[in-house]
């Protein structure tokens, strides 16, 4: 069975980004689950959405057929996310934890493809989810252990993804975790255990 997977890469730290190399290790088994796949990297290191400004807000609430000449061009890599968004299967995420959030690179991703009558929708019994019959993997990475203990309640990327990913209609996630990488006595095992845990994981 084919899928098309949408690879979202967002640490700045290239090959040595512990999320990429746990990306990379769920985007193998699912190449071995779904060998006629294909893979879509958008690497935001490389190629960061811009912020929302005023004229992309106003483009999103005009009818398509209204938009000004700027409009058009401001919203363009805005219908591409949604479209990459939309045609997937599977989601996989690289989510490096920065100062106990999600990069701002992510987060601007997630602001160029929540999009009111593309992504989501509301009606009489609130929102709506648009974007249903997709399966996400999280690959967080940290220097820092926040799956439990003490530093628990100030993981703010994974609940976040969770409820965001959530309110556009995506509901099946799952989270890979690399944590502890600047911790002695957690480094050396840390990825060594979070790749474990991907290859034990059934697909």
């Amino acid at each position: 069975m084919s899928k098309k997977i949408l690879n979202i890469v967002t640490s700045i730290k290239g090959d040595a980004s512990f999320s990429n190399k746990l990306s990379n290790a769920v985007l193998e088994k699912l190449a071995k689950e779904y060998p006629q796949s294909t893979v879509q990297t958008f690497d935001l290191s490389k190629t960061p959405l811009p912020y929302l400004d005023e004229l992309q807000l106003s483009a999103f609430y005009t009818p398509a057929d209204a938009y000004s000449e700027s409009q058009s061009e401001a919203i363009k890599l805005s219908d591409d996310a949604v479209s990459d968004l939309l045609e997937a299967d599977i989601i996989v995420i690289g989510v490096p934890i920065y100062n106990f959030g999600i990069p701002a690179l992510l987060k601007g991703w997630i602001d160029q493809v929540a999009r009111a009558g593309r992504t989501f929708s509301y009606d009489e019994n609130g929102p709506k989810g648009l974007v249903t019959g997709k399966k996400v993997f999280l690959s967080v990475a940290s220097g820092a252990v926040f799956s439990e203990g003490p530093y628990k309640s100030y993981d703010f990327a994974e609940p976040y993804l969770r409820v965001v990913l959530g309110f556009l209609g995506i509901t099946d996630v799952t989270t890979f975790r690399v944590e502890g990488t600047s911790i002695p006595d957690f480094a050396e095992n840390a990825l060594p255990k979070a790749l474990t845990d991907v290859e034990e994981f059934v697909f």
